[in-house]
């Protein structure tokens, strides 16, 4: 895919990072990487980078310290990484859940919700294991609960695509709200 194939009216400078939300499963680090090239930027997905600043996996983070100090963790990872603008950031599900961590994305990134449906999602999250918040009898009423708390946080995105019609739409979609961002 390249912008000529999408239609985009001229380059896309932006003057913000872009993060990408929603719910485990809605596709934010296949559908970043993917958006990162078509931009010529960076890419980051702020779970490896907690790993890396920790030194442990999340499921081990999430099993010693609990889930409270994880959202601390990846709030001030998060903080680092917008400072780049240069940059498309796959975060991780939960950051909207910290009041500081969504003002903060807000105020100072292109904030994309990537949104898919419950069916879609326990499909797409079935596929690994390392899932702290999912490591549960039934993860789809997980993923309901979840989905329930975290979808107005969402919605506060400045702007919201449905990830469940493939990675070229969702990545269309992106680039044709960007271009309007800033060659309007």
């Amino acid at each position: 895919m390249s912008n000529s194939t999408i239609n985009i009216s001229s380059e896309i400078h932006l003057q913000k990072p872009v993060a990408l939300v929603g719910m485990m499963g809605a596709g934010k680090t296949h559908t970043g990487r993917i958006l990162a090239k078509e931009l010529g930027l960076g890419f980051v997905d702020s779970d490896d980078e907690i790993v890396l600043s920790a030194g442990q996996s999340i499921p081990d983070i999430f099993s010693f310290y609990g889930e409270g100090a994880f959202r601390e963790l990846e709030g001030r990872v998060l903080k680092r990484l917008v400072e780049n603008k240069a940059l498309v950031i796959a975060t991780g599900g939960g950051c909207v859940t910290q009041r500081e961590t969504l003002e903060m994305l807000k105020q100072q990134t292109h904030l994309i919700w990537l949104k898919a449906d419950i069916d879609i999602l326990v499909e797409r999250t079935a596929r690994r294991d390392d899932r702290p918040l999912l490591q549960v009898d039934d993860p789809k009423e997980v993923l309901q609960k979840l989905w329930a708390q975290r979808a107005p946080l969402y919605a506060q995105a400045e702007f919201t695509v449905d990830s469940s019609k493939g990675a070229q739409n969702v990545i269309k979609d992106i680039l044709c709200y960007l271009d309007s961002v800033y060659n309007r």
